[in-house]
């Protein structure tokens, strides 16, 4: 099929696809998202076809108000669900709890009795909602276990044939996915870390387990990203930790005679010889994440093998980039 590119104002369009069972990518304020009516199990599972996606991996839901929630979450949640939706909804914060029986296909779940929701912050993506009538799954647009699309282009050139349509609102805000807090749960738990951190929370709520972001291999993930490999380019990504170290790492992979690119702040960046292909990550974290995605793909090269990435340290906005860098790196590290 042909891939059609809608301006952000075609609603009517992207809504008519998803109407007529086809995919749709959704911009939003963390990374572009591929669209399908989360209420018809045959069209979810070509989300999994189109991605290659493990279909344990369950699927986040898309919801364009906290009313849109309830008519498939168990409303024994509402009180504590609705504190966070108060305070960080529209936004990255994707809340898991369980739902009504019958409510939900396996499809959406990965099997699970729980779902996890979200409400977008992005305007585009609202009005699609509002205008479908129905809540959409949104897992990133991208091929499975490559790094997840911050820009149509990038949706397009993995998923381009796959799917009918992609809604071009330009690059996304942050970058990085949602954090993911799981309710049902004793202690709410964050699965997944995002710009939504545990300090964060914990001016809403009393107690936070910000510890739990894997699983074994035979445990079925509650969240994407807990299980499978994620956000890899062919290169091979390591993660150099301390700044100072990028002179000598350089020069050793200068000395290997291997295809090399460097992915850091720009104060790191005047240092590196001209013939190397480089990507800027700006000039702090907040910056470093929201390129993130963007610069793997582009050093993601023929010219490239190998690629030297700045770590940050893991707190703060930090947890959510040093997440998704040791997933694309294999928990890779520099060791001088």
């Amino acid at each position: 099929m042909d891939t059609e590119i809608l301006e952000s104002t075609q609603i009517q369009e992207a809504a008519a696809f998803l109407a007529k069972g086809q995919l749709v990518a959704f911009p939003t304020e963390t990374v572009y998202g591929l669209g399908a009516d989360a209420t018809r199990p045959d069209v979810v599972k070509d989300v999994y076809a189109a991605k290659g996606r493990p279909s344990d991996n369950p699927l986040i839901v898309h919801v364009s108000s906290p009313e849109m929630v309830w008519e498939y979450a168990d409303n024994s949640y509402k009180p504590l669900a609705e504190k966070l939706m108060k305070a960080f909804w529209p936004g990255p914060l994707t809340i898991i709890m369980p739902i009504q029986p019958g409510k939900l296909s396996k499809a959406v779940t990965g099997g699970l009795t729980t779902a996890a929701f979200r409400m977008p912050n992005n305007k585009a993506t609202l009005n699609l909602i509002k205008t479908f009538g129905k809540p959409i799954v949104g897992p990133s647009a991208n091929t499975s276990g490559k790094p997840s699309p911050t820009l149509a282009k990038h949706v397009y050139h993995d998923l381009h044939g796959k799917i009918a349509a992609i809604l071009d609102d330009g690059p996304t805000k942050l970058g990085v996915e949602s954090t993911v807090i799981d309710l049902s749960v004793e202690i709410p738990t964050i699965l997944r870390p995002g710009m939504i951190d545990s300090d964060d929370l914990l001016k809403v709520i009393d107690n936070v387990n910000s510890d739990h972001h894997k699983v074994t291999a035979t445990e079925v993930p509650k969240a994407p990203g807990m299980k499978y490999k994620h956000y890899a380019p062919s290169a091979q990504v390591i993660i150099v930790d301390d700044k100072k170290d990028f002179k000598q790492a350089i020069a050793e992979y200068v000395a290997k005679d291997v295809p090399l690119g460097i992915m850091a702040t720009d104060e790191i960046l005047q240092e590196v010889p001209d013939n190397i292909e480089t990507f800027s990550l700006g000039q702090d974290v907040l910056s470093a994440s929201r390129e993130l995605f963007a610069g793997l793909r582009q050093l993601d090269n023929d010219h490239v093998e190998y690629i030297l990435a700045q770590g940050f340290a893991d707190v703060g906005h930090g947890a959510a980039y040093s997440n998704r860098l040791n997933k694309s790196a294999g928990n890779t590290h520099y060791k001088n």
